[in-house]
């Protein structure tokens, strides 16, 4: 494998040395919450995957929806409902009436919240309830053997999550207390195997959010009224599945995670090798971690408001998957983005481009304030490689699975061209058609939401010529009509240095003449956008009444 290879190639190579196709790629959520940039990582990286195995190989992906796990919290988009809420605390979340009236359980509401992501970010698995899983008995054999094997089984539990012993109340299974229908509350006292596995169950465990009803009962294994817990519930799946590979954030793959305790199940109980792994790191929102309960976090669909599905996706497939990444959701950092996410559609990848072939166009436009310092002297010398460094080829292949059809090849000029205009069909004669009506709703809440970047506020207003008005003076005589963006931004050193000035003093006199500013967009697009002409024909009427 070659040393720059993007990380996506480094797993399906190791899931084509050590699996057998057709592979199956697995990932799955507890469905608690609205869908967030961390929520985005549990079916954009497998998806991706899937994609990637897909085109040497048959390839599925299947996502859980776990359903049947305790609802512990109320999240923060419910919290009007709490009252409704609290009293289902410790219930199973397909078990949990939904407040909002359109779903049929709390667990459905959130699940629909993230399949809407999933058809946004074009990521399609086949998905699976836990609710439906264990309803068809595809645990039952699980439970059993976990009995079975009781002893065994626990050795590897607390072996593989670094513990000396488990609790007295530990098994591997939580039976639905049949009176409260809570399951987090509930502890196995005695099990049979008469009569396909029966489990005697006290409903008497404390915990901090909810207390036990005091039941005792039975739960057949038949019945379906239970689940395995975590530890044992994730490798199962994975078996019965016949999962090929299947990541996990850090929290699961440290050091006596649950991972650990999967790849023991696998090869100590089940006789098999488990699923290829993979660990992602947490997505931050700067420096702390998303929560969908708590509804810490900008959610998907305040951000997609903002910003393309496709951008966010390459966002989240070019850094190292182990890596955390820390977004930066000002206007800024978006738009930084936006045009590292076009930049990477220029590059070519194995005779092609980032986009398996379909190119952006060869539109050079690059987002930033113009200055002296920022190249050292005229822009538009692109260094000369023999081949691509690993950076660049991350940015590549991350463009190839972030969007089959690219639905625009320009942003920060669109942007410049609506601040200038506000006008819509004027923007679309200056820039890009296409680029511009898909474009159109972000950038309006760019400026409704006030989430422009600081260089783009601004207003066209020249009233009179700033600093150095004969330096002003002497760049506007020599614009020409007939000039590029880039010829413009040359002109600027050009004037400077042929009089012994230095070009960043002429760069700031030129922007706060024309929009009364310091900084702003790039110059040489600035200019070209309001018009060559009309630019200078204003400056040298400015220069004739001083």
């Amino acid at each position: 494998m070659d040393e720059n290879a993007h990380w996506i190639e480094r797993i399906a190579e190791k899931v084509a040395a050590e699996k057998k196709p057709p592979y199956v790629v697995n990932s799955g959520m507890t469905p608690s919450g609205p869908v967030h940039l961390g929520t985005l990582c549990e079916f954009l990286y497998p998806a991706a995957i899937t994609e990637f195995l897909s085109r040497n190989s048959k390839a599925s992906f299947s996502f859980i929806a776990d359903d049947m796990d305790a609802f512990d919290r109320v999240p923060a988009s419910a919290a009007e409902h709490a009252k409704e809420l609290e009293p289902h605390l410790g219930k199973p979340l397909c078990r949990v009436p939904d407040p909002m009236g359109c779903c049929k359980s709390l667990g459905e509401h959130f699940l629909k919240d993230a399949e809407g992501a999933m058809e946004k970010f074009e990521a399609r698995p086949k998905i699976l309830r836990a609710s439906e899983l264990y309803a068809e008995g595809k645990y039952d054999k699980y439970a059993l053997l976990f009995f079975e094997r009781l002893e065994e089984v626990k050795r590897a539990v607390y072996e593989s999550s670094l513990r000396n012993e488990l609790p007295g109340w530990w098994s591997p299974v939580m039976p639905v207390c049949r009176k409260c229908g809570r399951i987090s509350t509930t502890r196995v006292i005695s099990f049979d195997f008469e009569d396909g596995g029966v489990c005697e169950y006290a409903c008497d465990r404390d915990l901090k959010y909810v207390k036990g009803c005091g039941f005792v009962g039975e739960a057949r294994i038949k019945e379906h009224e239970y689940k395995i817990t975590w530890r044992l519930d994730w490798p199962a799946r994975q078996d019965f599945l016949d999962v090929s590979v299947e990541g996990g954030g850090m929290d699961h793959f440290t050091r006596g995670g649950s991972r650990d305790t999967a790849v023991a199940i696998h090869e100590k109980i089940f006789g098999k090798s488990p699923p290829v792994g993979y660990r992602f790191g947490f997505v931050l929102l700067k420096g702390k971690k998303y929560s969908k309960s708590k509804g810490e976090g900008m959610g998907v669909a305040d951000l997609g408001e903002l910003i393309p599905p496709e951008v966010l996706k390459y966002a989240l497939l070019r850094p190292d998957v182990q890596e955390n990444k820390d977004i930066d959701t000002s206007g800024e950092a978006m738009l930084r983005l936006c045009e590292e996410y076009l930049a990477a559609s220029r590059i070519k990848l194995d005779g092609g481009t980032g986009a398996e072939g379909s190119s952006a166009g060869s539109h050079q436009g690059e987002r930033g304030t113009d200055t002296a310092s920022a190249e050292g002297g005229p822009s538009g010398a692109q260094p000369a490689g023999s081949g691509l460094s690993r950076a660049d080829r991350k940015k590549a292949v991350a463009f190839g699975l972030s969007t089959k059809k690219q639905k625009f090849s320009m942003f920060s000029e669109i942007l410049l061209f609506y601040q200038l205009y506000r006008d819509w069909k004027k923007v679309a004669e200056l820039s890009d058609k296409k680029s511009a009506e898909y474009l159109k709703p972000y950038i309006e809440n760019w400026v409704r939401l006030q989430f422009l970047p600081e260089e783009y506020a601004f207003e066209y207003a020249p009233r009179e010529l700033r600093g150095n008005a004969e330096l002003v003076h002497a760049f506007a005589e020599r614009l020409e009509p007939k000039m590029t963006a880039l010829d413009v931004h040359n002109l600027v050193f050009e004037v400077a240095r042929g009089r012994g000035e230095k070009p960043e003093e002429l760069f700031k006199d030129i922007y706060e003449t024309l929009i009364n500013k310091p900084k702003g967009p790039k110059l040489g697009k600035l200019i070209e956008a309001l018009g060559i002409a009309k630019v200078k024909s204003t400056l040298l009427e400015l220069h004739k009444k001083k």
